[in-house]
């Protein structure tokens, strides 16, 4: 184990020096990433200059859910993201040279490519998050306080869990990029506000099918400490960590079965 974690170790450091050599192209590369955050919590607060409220909660209510999940996708991204990658390794051979190493396949693709240029989107999700914290003057505890920290981590395990589970596909269908993303960036879309505001089959199969209600409205529940004006128990917004760790479970086991599926191409 300490000699696969120093491997892995080395990957990422690799990628971290060659990503920065050129460091006013990556400060550059950097910043614009981080962009998109910014305009995704503009794009919230552009809807209430149209209404007071958003599916029954306020600005501050709906900031603190948006600032949660974009948190969460961020951190995904930038451990796992490039895990969609996989599709090209799969459709170009490159998957057999992954397979023949003594080391993990799923840990060698995430610390090959590590996208150490998303940092910035990280660092600015952190911020906001931060800030609408405070924004939402909030009624703390020691439980909301610990919950405050564990909530973005735990959402950033569930968008892994789905960025793994979506990139998996690609060992029976190649071209499968778009259907990927459409849960994994379309997630962070859906995540990012009440789900008050969709119709109820979105809900059944996207809020708590796939869990994305634990991305930032149930966590946001528990931090306002307002009830769900859906009816769920109290306690279900105290339970994002353990709907991660379901989510990582049954993704590592769709990728192992992915990985059994793979037949090289040959070449």
């Amino acid at each position: 184990m300490g000699d696969s974690a120093r491997a892995y170790r080395e990957l990422v450091r690799a990628q971290i020096r060659s990503q920065s050599q050129y460091r006013l192209s990556f400060a550059l590369d950097a910043g614009l990433t981080s962009v998109m955050t910014l305009l995704e919590i503009l794009t919230v607060i552009v809807l209430f200059r149209v209404t007071p409220e958003l599916g029954g909660f306020s600005l501050r209510e709906a900031l603190l859910i948006a600032a949660l999940c974009e948190f969460g996708f961020h951190i995904a991204d930038l451990a796992v993201g490039n895990i969609e990658d996989v599709n090209r390794y799969v459709r170009l051979g490159l998957m057999d040279s992954v397979l023949v190493r003594p080391l993990s396949p799923l840990g060698q693709l995430l610390a090959t490519d590590f996208p150490f240029r998303k940092v910035g989107r990280v660092a600015q999700s952190a911020a906001l998050y931060v800030g609408v914290l405070v924004y939402a003057d909030l009624d703390w505890t020691p439980a909301r306080a610990v919950l405050a920290v564990v909530a973005p981590l735990s959402a950033a395990a569930l968008f892994s869990a789905v960025f793994v589970a979506g990139a998996t596909v690609a060992f029976w269908w190649i071209d499968s990029g778009e259907i990927a993303n459409a849960f994994t960036y379309g997630g962070r879309q859906f995540g990012s506000y009440p789900v008050t505001v969709y119709p109820s089959w979105l809900r059944s199969v996207f809020a708590y099918g796939l869990g994305l209600a634990f991305a930032g409205y149930q966590p946001a529940l528990a931090l306002l400490g307002r009830p769900d004006p859906l009816g769920t128990p109290a306690w279900v917004a105290w339970c994002t960590p353990a709907v991660a760790a379901v989510a990582w479970t049954a993704a590592l086991l769709l990728w192992r079965t992915g990985i059994r599926q793979y037949r090289s191409t040959g070449s």
